[in-house]
């Protein structure tokens, strides 16, 4: 009876999560990191994360590529079994939120093809508007974390199609200094505003 209960709760939750902002926490090795998710701007983008928070994806996942000056990107499961959601559709062809300081968007190799990646845009990158690449979120809290203590000198170096066999293994013995997720939690409501 109580598991039932809870599942209610949880698809309950998830349903408001749909169509209300709110806030998730990722407690990093590095600190806090809080986005705010507006599932308006981008509904299915939105809907996914929100999936992939419920089902614990991010634990213990690597933020395995930061280019200076532009992004930091994550999505990759630590475990290789886990990496198995499908892509999902495009949200809109043109984003009414822009890819500025602070937005998070889904990765994408081309038209329906998100699937678990994100990434934090450090500048304006509003070139990647028109190339599919749709805001859901916001950092309100933790931006200088990602930007200043996420560990960054490897770059682009970790490959995403050896993470995606291999998981953390590869990425503790190769890169030993990657910034790791401890855990994301849904902290609403809505924590403040962003650091830029």
């Amino acid at each position: 009876m109580k598991r039932t209960v809870a599942a209610l709760v949880a698809v309950a939750a998830a349903a408001v999560r749909d169509t209300d902002v709110y806030s998730v926490m990722y407690q990093t090795e590095a600190g806090n990191v809080t986005l705010e998710v507006h599932p308006e701007w981008a509904p299915r983008g939105a809907a996914r994360f929100s999936q992939l928070v419920d089902d614990g994806f991010f634990t213990n996942a690597a933020f395995f590529r930061y280019v200076p000056n532009f992004v930091v990107q994550w999505g990759l499961a630590s475990d290789p079994a886990r990496n198995i959601y499908a892509p999902i559709p495009d949200d809109t062809a043109v984003p009414t939120i822009s890819n500025t300081v602070g937005t998070v968007s889904f990765a994408t190799s081309g038209q329906d093809t998100r699937t678990t990646q994100l990434f934090v845009n450090f500048r304006n990158n509003s070139r990647l508007d028109s190339l599919g690449f749709t805001p859901f979120a916001v950092v309100t809290s933790g931006l200088d974390i990602l930007v200043d203590h996420v560990y960054a000198a490897y770059r682009e170096r970790p490959q995403q199609a050896k993470i995606k066999v291999y998981g953390d293994t590869y990425l503790r013995r190769e890169f030993p200094l990657l910034t790791h997720i401890k855990t994301v939690s849904v902290v609403s409501p809505p924590t403040g505003v962003a650091n830029e």
